[in-house]
């Protein structure tokens, strides 16, 4: 036997959500919640409809979106983030902000939005709906609140279209 080695893991197949599964994350997402919230920072593109749901679920008129770009000509875990856009510091300060996206699979993403809400005074929570622990590339690190753990790849209803004519599932 050859020492540390590990036989190759069998790659789960992908879990496939339905809207109803959204509903149950968010159902047991919202009680998690301490406190109020006087805005909503959804990360695009996978937090925009779990943020939409939650803004109006609870109430937040003051919502907000960040795009943060991760440069492909280099190594994806090396790389130093772009953001595409974020809102003006004044919409933030003094405010506190519920920032919002779909999964936390390695942490990049909402770490670096943290970091610059941070850097202006703005106090933030975290929401996602699933947490990839195991992938988390910050140690002490994780999200606030989240509906879910999971080590599986996640494909939300918004991320496939139905072919009306063959039923067939596009875009796994």
């Amino acid at each position: 036997m050859i020492k540390n080695y590990q036989p190759p893991q069998e790659e789960k197949p992908p879990d496939i959500l339905s809207w109803g599964d959204i509903d149950k994350l968010i159902d047991h997402l919202i009680p998690q919640f301490e406190g109020e919230f006087d805005g909503l920072l959804m990360i695009t593109r996978g937090g925009l409809i779990p943020g939409g749901i939650l803004s109006q679920a609870m109430d937040i008129s003051h919502v907000l979106t960040a795009t943060v770009y991760f440069p492909d000509e280099v190594d994806r875990k090396l790389a130093w983030p772009m953001f595409l856009q974020f809102p003006p510091d004044t919409l933030l300060m003094n405010r506190r902000i519920l920032v919002v996206d779909d999964i936390w699979a390695n942490g990049r993403a909402i770490v670096i939005v943290q970091g610059r809400l941070a850097a202006i005074g703005c106090v933030c929570r975290t929401a996602v709906l699933h947490y990839r622990m195991r992938s988390n590339m910050f140690p002490g690190l994780s999200p606030d609140y989240y509906a879910a753990i999971t080590d599986r790849y996640i494909v939300y209803p918004w991320e496939t279209s139905v072919n009306p004519r063959s039923g067939s599932l596009k875009g796994i």
